[in-house]
This record gives C-alpha cells, sequence and structure tokens, in this order.
C-alpha cells in the first residue's frame, strides 16, 4: 500500500463460511460511503473450514479487503492483537463478524473521534436483549469486577467494538503484553475517550465461538494479567486458616485442661478439609502467576503469521 489509508478496520476471523459473506455484504457499502481511504484488515485465526478460500474470493471482488492468516488457530485475542499491529489506518476499528456488533455504527465512531479530538471510541451495548439470561448475567458479573480492577474508566458492556487513533494503536504496540486483554489495557491507557450506544444483535449465522469454558478463561486471564488481587486473597485466607487454627488450638486446650474431652473424627477432619481447601487454592493461584511468568520468560510469540496479503502488494508482480 503506497500512502496510509484513514481507517483500518480489523476483523478476527474463524470460522465463519456463513456469517463472512453476509457481513461483507453489509459492511462494504457503509466504508464505502463513508468517503475516505479504507482498508479491511481480516485475520484469519486458522480456520478449519472453507472461510479461507471464501476470504480470498473475496479480495478478487474488493481490493480493500486485506488477508492476514495464521499459521495455527492461535486466539481471538491473538488475532485481534495481530491485526492492531498491523493495520495501517490512522484510525483503526476493531470489529467481529458475526455482526452481533453493528457495523452501521462505524461512521458515527469516526465523526465522533474527529468532531472531539478523541483516540478512543467505544461501541456500548445499550441492550443484550438477544443474550441468553446465562449470558447477560455472567457478563454483568465480569464488568463488575473488571471496573473495580481498572476503575471507571471501563465502559460498562463495552466489549471489543471499537475506534482508536493511531496514537492509542501505538501506544498498545509499546507495551510488553504476553497475553493482553484489551478490554483492560485500552481504558488503562486513559486517553480522551467517548461512547456510541447501539444494540447487541443476534449472531448472524453459524455458532458462538465463546463458549462458557472460553469465557472462564477470558475472565481468569483478565485478572491475573491485570492485577495481582488473587494473591492478596490467598494471603487473606491463610490469614483467616491461622486465626481458625489458634482458637481451635486454644479451645482443645480449654478443653483437655476441665477433662471434657471427647474423642472424635469430625472436628479434625473438618480441619483437615478446610486446611487442605485453603492450601490448594492458594498453590492454584500462584501457579496461575508462575506459568505467566513461565510464558513471558519463554518469550513464545502468540501467534505465526503464515501470509499477509499486503506482503505481497509490496513485493509486486515477478518478485
Amino acid at each position: 500500500m503506497s500512502t496510509a489509508p484513514q481507517l483500518s478496520v480489523v476483523m478476527p476471523i474463524y470460522n465463519e463460511q456463513e456469517a463472512l459473506p453476509l457481513t461483507v455484504e453489509r459492511l462494504r457499502p457503509i466504508l464505502d460511503g463513508l468517503g475516505v481511504d479504507y482498508e479491511v484488515v481480516g485475520v484469519d485465526d486458522g480456520s478449519t473450514d472453507a472461510t479461507p478460500v471464501l476470504m480470498q474470493k473475496i479480495r478478487q471482488d474488493w481490493p480493500e479487503f486485506r488477508i492476514i492468516r495464521f499459521s495455527r488457530n492461535s486466539g481471538h485475542q491473538a488475532a485481534l492483537k495481530a491485526g492492531l499491529h498491523r493495520a495501517f489506518g490512522d484510525y483503526v476499528v476493531s470489529i467481529d463478524a458475526d455482526l452481533q456488533d453493528p457495523p452501521e455504527k462505524i461512521p458515527e465512531m469516526l465523526a465522533l473521534a474527529r468532531e472531539q479530538n478523541l483516540d478512543i471510541v467505544y461501541g456500548v451495548r445499550g441492550d443484550r436483549g438477544t443474550d441468553t439470561f446465562f449470558k447477560r448475567r455472567t457478563a454483568g458479573a465480569y464488568y463488575w469486577l473488571m471496573r473495580r480492577l481498572v476503575g471507571k474508566r471501563m465502559p460498562s458492556q463495552a466489549g471489543d467494538y471499537r475506534l482508536l487513533s493511531r496514537a492509542a494503536v501505538d501506544a498498545l504496540k509499546a507495551l510488553p503484553e504476553h497475553q493482553p486483554v484489551y478490554r483492560l489495557l485500552v481504558p488503562w491507557l486513559g486517553f480522551p475517550s467517548g461512547e456510541v450506544v447501539y444494540v447487541r444483535e443476534e449472531r448472524v449465522a453459524g455458532a458462538t465461538h465463546y463458549p462458557l469454558a472460553k469465557m472462564m478463561r477470558l475472565a481468569l486471564d483478565s485478572i491475573t494479567n491485570f492485577s495481582a488481587a488473587p494473591l492478596r486473597l490467598a494471603t487473606y485466607l491463610g490469614l483467616v486458616s491461622f486465626v481458625v487454627c489458634i482458637g481451635l488450638a486454644i479451645h482443645a486446650t480449654v478443653s483437655y485442661a476441665l477433662g471434657s474431652t471427647v474423642p472424635g473424627w469430625s472436628s479434625l477432619f473438618i480441619g483437615m478439609l478446610f486446611l487442605g481447601g485453603v492450601q490448594l487454592i492458594c498453590v492454584g493461584l500462584l501457579g496461575e502467576y508462575v506459568g505467566r511468568i513461565y510464558s513471558a520468560v519463554k518469550a513464545r510469540p502468540a501467534y505465526f503469521i503464515g501470509y499477509d496479503s499486503a506482503e505481497d502488494e509490496q513485493r509486486g508482480p515477478g518478485r
């Protein structure tokens, strides 16, 4: 690309052969109507269906559609990281390929950023009525907890649908995060920000790629990557167990002195369960942090890019 576009749209994609054509059909007219140079960075996170072939066909008809392909599946946040790091635009919008976040809000985001000189514009979900009751409750608990860690800078119900200025993207690229969770990192920057409210829609096609297990993994990564609070929790649990043990020891001593001790296994059994449970919790929390230190020390890349169509353009034909 000879000149940097004014807008980049980063789209992590994984096994979206059903949803992707519908997304492109809805997204392209919106971007063409903006009157600015743009690119759409589709990051294929190691899809195993017909998505890679479909992306090549889309690119043939849509020159602004750029393809980045991972050599293996690395996860949504890794795909988002690759797209942000390789996007060329002065402004970068991240959006998923399932149309739950309406692309019609992109012009509003861009206009708000320009008018108010903002570095960040969050897409905030004003209505999650299309989500299940369980999804709404777990998402609410997640955002409540994250706001306790990051502070009120993090908007409630703001996911990965957002606009970033080039300054914000460069700041994120400079952070030495091995496993970034952008829902926390972006508010942590503290750059001037605004919000665009929208109604969250149903998935246009296919099945969700964020089941309960991945949601729990995201929550655990968010907490351990951004706060040492679990380690302090382990310390508090240790102090509580120590106080309980002191109380039990005093009770046993007094009972022995009064001659009212009665042999029994219940108290011993309960005490062993309590102490064993506390110790396992503490060891597990320590293990989570040690595991992240181990991963950081190894310094393995979070992803491997097997193909980037922009590099083919830079090399030119016959090279």
